[in-house]
This record gives structure tokens, sequence and C-alpha cells, in this order.
């Protein structure tokens, strides 16, 4: 049985098309020792399109570009790259694999080939679940700069190096063989099948999800009694020390209704009001150390800013 880690570059990315570039891979044993490193060129067959829709945010790919086109379309290589994936003896592995898998699969159908047929493993998956910490992406250099891999970034074969590199960490950390680094770590491989899609999973990360998701829902619940409680409220008409004044909470605030509500109440008896619109606001409360969006929009629109001590202090005076 030999491990294979792959990684792929595009030209471009759209819903209907992912113009491969090059495909990385490397071969080695379960010892990872290095059978074969190869980085296949690609005519991608379009224009680079390597930045956003406002020009920003674009790789630089450690080749010359011009050089692609002297390289043969996706169809020429499909066959050599489908053989190698769907070796039964292989084991595939990649890094934020899905995204590649995905490309694979569009690039059959912008060329009308038949779909890949493989089982494969994430190494970034795999690092999140070792370090039990599903709140971020762990990119490529960053993991490989934690275990002092040194590569050349975007080429397609070091990527795949890099990837191996970092499998054969998590194994030396988790003291087992590759074979059974998933199933310790609980790791469900991927697949690919007919064009259809599933992505490798694990018991932390829908742990995680689920527990995100559960907040999440707990967020709009506190919301909605929030904001129902606004629905009824009047402008006390005779005034007081808050009249004439509209106040916005930051969302930390209105989450934590058993004081926000309180608060809300004592602003409308004050004669004030509350809206969550910044247009409106005349005074802003958050915490000091809030740096959430709406609290840096209130801040650059130079709405008058306190805490809720300040807003306690005033409400009791």
């Amino acid at each position: 049985m030999n491990l294979v880690f792959f990684d792929i570059e595009c030209a471009g990315v759209h819903k209907t098309y992912a113009k491969i570039c090059a495909f990385g891979y490397v071969v080695c044993d379960q010892n990872f020792n290095i059978l074969k490193k190869e980085d296949i060129l690609i005519n991608p067959k379009g224009k680079f399109e390597l930045t956003d829709r406002k020009g920003e945010k674009g790789i630089v790919l450690p080749y010359e570009y011009g050089e692609f086109k002297r390289h043969p379309s996706f169809p020429h290589v499909y066959g050599q790259i489908k053989a190698l994936l769907e070796d039964k003896n292989n084991l595939v592995f990649g890094h934020a694999v899905l995204n590649d898998v995905k490309y694979l699969n569009l690039e059959t159908r912008r060329f009308r080939l038949p779909s890949f047929e493989f089982a494969f493993q994430d190494s970034q998956l795999l690092f999140m679940t070792h370090i039990n910490d599903f709140s971020r992406q762990f990119g490529l250099e960053y993991i490989a700069g934690a275990l002092g891999v040194e590569f050349t970034p975007h080429r397609a074969a070091d990527d795949a190096y890099a990837t191996m590199r970092i499998v054969e960490a998590l194994c030396k950390e988790e003291h087992c063989t590759v074979t059974e680094l998933p199933a310790l770590l609980n790791v469900v491989q991927g697949k690919i099948s007919r064009y259809q899609i599933t992505r490798p999973q694990s018991k932390g990360f829908k742990r995680y999800n689920m527990e995100k998701q559960a907040a999440k829902n707990e967020r709009a619940q506190k919301r909605i009694q929030f904001y129902n409680n606004l629905s009824r409220k009047r402008v006390n008409r005779s005034g007081g020390v808050l009249k004439g004044k509209t106040i916005t909470f930051s969302r930390a605030i209105e989450d934590d209704i058993s004081n926000s509500i309180p608060l809300v109440d004592k602003i409308y008896s004050l004669g004030g009001k509350y809206s969550s619109k910044l247009d409106n606001c005349t005074l802003y409360v958050s915490a000091a150390d809030d740096t959430t969006a709406r609290t840096k929009s209130a801040d650059e629109r130079s709405i008058k800013h306190i805490t809720v001590e300040e807003l306690e202090a005033i409400i009791n005076a």
C-alpha cells in the first residue's frame, strides 16, 4: 500500500469551471519514503484569473505563465491522474482537499469526461482534530511553518510534499501508523463517485458544528425576545433625563437579555427610545474593549460612545 499526496493549482475558478493548470503529487511508502514527486503542468485553456472581482486578494503562482500553453490540456492528462487517484493500492491525501476534488469534478464536467471515483483524507481536518481546534481553517503554510517544513507555496508538487510531511508529523505525535491515524482521530474519509462528493468528517468537527449551531439558535431566540419586548415600548411623553435620546446597544449587550431588556424598559420610562439602526442613534453603548463591526461603525460616525456602567449611572442619577 502506497500513499499519494496531491495538490492542484488553477488559473481561475468559477461555479461552472476550474481551469486546472498544475497537478502536483508525491507518492511514498507507508514509512514516508518518497518514491516519486512530479508536477504535471496543464494548459488551462483560458486566461488566468487569480484575483477577486475587485482585482484584489490574488495569489502569485511560482511558474512562468506562458509555459502552461506549451503543455497538454486537461483531457490529455486526465487518464494519468485518474489512474493515480483511483489505484486501489493507494491511500489518497490532500490539504483542504475538498476544494481540489471539486476542481477535478468541474474539469471533468467541463470537458465531458467520466467522473473520478476515489476516496480521500484531508490533512487539514486531521490536524484540526488532532489539536481539537475547529474555530478556523489552518492553512498549509501555517502548519508547515509550525512543523518546520520548508516548501514553495502554490507550487503544486511542493504543496503535496508539505502535506505529506504534515501527515508524517501527525503520525509521530499520535504514535501510530498512517493507516491507523484516521481511526485514532475518528476521522472518516471523503469520496467522489458519479460526480457526487462526500466531504471528510470527524466526530470532533461534528460536535463543534452542533455546539456552534446550538449557540447560534440560542442567540436568535434571545434576539427575538429582545425585539418582541421592544415592539411593545412607547416613549414616555412626559420626558425624563433621556428625553430626545435614541440609544443603540452593541450586539453583545442586546444578547444579554437579562440586563438589556430591563435597561430598555428604563430608557423608555425616562423619555428615551431604542433603535438597532445607527442612523437614528445619538448614544451608543458597548463594553470599553468591544471591537465588533457595529461598534466600529458607530465610532466612524462619531456617535457618542458610553459603557453600560455609564448608562446605568445616567439612569440612576
